[in-house]
């Protein structure tokens, strides 16, 4: 058990720590995106152009060995685009030609500025982690994680609203702001350098899998903790303000993305301390307030910080 913890904790926080030396700044959100990448989940950020959204997902690619693959999100983008399509000779054979999905590091950027129809292009990828094009189904690349950007929806122009359905696919939301000017100095200092800084490769996407399938058996999760986060989730579910709250799969990744979080600690138990920290990232974006408390300036994130504050920490 402690020969696989080390193994785990060795892959997983070297990860971390190579992102981190071409990363300025930003160590939650490099934690997370690790955090989400060994647990099979996905990564929702939200933020104002040039705020390092691109950097992150290409070093975590490198820092793996793993492909990396980019769409653009706009109106006119198609699920084919994304997917991949099927090309027919003339005698009839029948000839995949991949999308960008077909790859270990995607990088949807600014998903919030294509139409439903292509946003849905990505269920079954991100869930299932297989497409089906013309009727025939193929299996992905395995890890697939997921890296969508997003600008705010209130200040962007001609975007759409993330569909509900792909919002639940996310385990974690990352707000992505600004560094503070001592690191904004780091980043110009570097910035005719950063394309080219090196990414020390400490992981294959084998090693990845292989850790995220031994987490379960590595970390454990104790009846209390579990109680702990149906019962934030459940407060936020049934809050007077919400038209709809986090489904299962919240509660699912809030347990699944605590173990990475333990391991980045070096304990191979969960504590609730954890799931204080992840849960406004797993629970926020998958929160639809009532209009009229909407505009009463509620806010899914003044709920979450209810939810932290009522609900009995366990001991």
């Amino acid at each position: 058990m402690e020969a696989g913890l080390d193994y785990a904790a060795g892959r997983i926080k070297g990860v971390l720590e190579a992102v981190s030396r071409v990363y300025v700044g930003k160590r939650d959100v490099v934690k997370l995106a690790v955090a989400a990448l060994f647990t099979g989940g996905h990564v929702l950020i939200e933020g104002y152009p040039g705020t390092g959204k691109t950097l992150l997902a290409k070093a975590l690619a490198k820092a793996i060995g793993g492909a990396y693959k980019r769409v653009q999100g706009h109106p006119d983008i198609l699920p084919s685009d994304i997917l991949g399509f099927h090309m027919y000779r003339l005698g009839g054979e029948r000839i995949l030609v991949q999308g960008p999905v077909f790859t270990n590091v995607l990088l949807f950027d600014e998903v919030n500025r294509a139409p439903t129809r292509s946003q849905a292009a990505l269920l079954e990828a991100m869930q299932e982690l297989q497409v089906t094009i013309d009727g025939v189904t193929y299996q992905l690349p395995r890890p697939l994680i997921v890296i969508a950007t997003q600008v705010p929806y209130r200040h962007a122009v001609g975007a759409y609203q993330v569909m509900e359905t792909l919002a639940d696919r996310f385990a974690v939301s990352i707000p992505s702001h600004y560094n503070p000017p001592e690191e904004e100095l780091e980043i110009v200092l570097k910035s005719d350098t950063v394309l080219t800084l090196p990414v020390e490769q400490v992981a294959t996407p084998r090693e990845v899998e292989e850790v995220s399938g031994m987490l379960q058996g590595l970390v454990h999760v104790e009846n209390h903790v579990a109680d702990y986060i149906v019962k934030l989730v459940n407060y936020v579910r049934s809050h007077p303000a919400v038209a709809y709250g986090p489904s299962h799969r919240a509660t699912i990744h809030l347990m699944r993305v605590s173990r990475a979080l333990a391991v980045m600690d070096g304990r191979d138990y969960v504590i609730p301390d954890d799931v204080k920290q992840l849960f406004p990232h797993v629970v926020a974006h998958r929160v639809k307030l009532r209009e009229e408390y909407e505009a009463e300036g509620v806010t899914a994130e003044s709920i979450v910080k209810e939810a932290l504050s009522n609900v009995p920490v366990p001991k």
